[in-house]
């Protein structure tokens, strides 16, 4: 018997693509590392991808999570090794995994932001660090539920000094 008729065929593709589903609009177009904390914005979600109800019932959530690309970084500065965390020497270096870089090898953020408001297929946020033009891949409603114990969160001493600024 072939492999085929054996087996399922392998379903784990090489590559996936994804289409944003919004875009940001923010008032900072070029990358900064700090002061985030009192940046609003807007997700402009795209009509032609997503039906006025997608939003129903997120105004009742404070904080979302929003999935984007960082579409400003090309393809060719991907980091897959080490490097130190904000290009400080005097900072340990960390496998890009360990870290929150923006020149990840898929390029992709993870952002929590207070939502401020619903006004149709526009969200008003807070605190979103995402430049403007940034294309949004996803948002979902932040959910205490989803997070693990905070007293179980173990994070190294010089992070705090190192991201004191980042929202404030």
């Amino acid at each position: 018997m072939s492999r085929q008729q054996t087996q399922e065929p392998d379903a784990t593709p090489t590559t996936y693509g994804v289409r944003p589903i919004g875009v940001v609009r923010s008032p900072r177009a070029v990358p900064r590392h700090d002061h985030w904390g009192g940046v609003t914005s807007l997700i402009e979600l795209d009509p032609t991808v997503l039906q006025p109800e997608a939003v129903t019932g997120l105004e009742e959530f404070s904080h979302l999570e929003v999935v984007f690309h960082f579409h400003l970084v090309p393809e060719s500065d991907a980091v897959t090794g080490a490097v130190h965390p904000r290009g400080r020497t005097d900072l340990p270096r960390l496998g890009i995994l360990a870290q929150r870089l923006k020149e990840r090898p898929n390029r992709l953020g993870v952002s929590r932001c207070e939502l401020v408001r619903v006004d149709g297929l526009t969200l008003h946020v807070r605190a979103l660090d995402a430049l403007d033009g940034t294309p949004v891949l996803d948002v979902k409603p932040y959910q205490r539920l989803f997070q693990p114990d905070s007293e179980a969160v173990r994070e190294p001493a010089w992070l705090h000094e190192a991201m004191s600024a980042y929202y404030f």
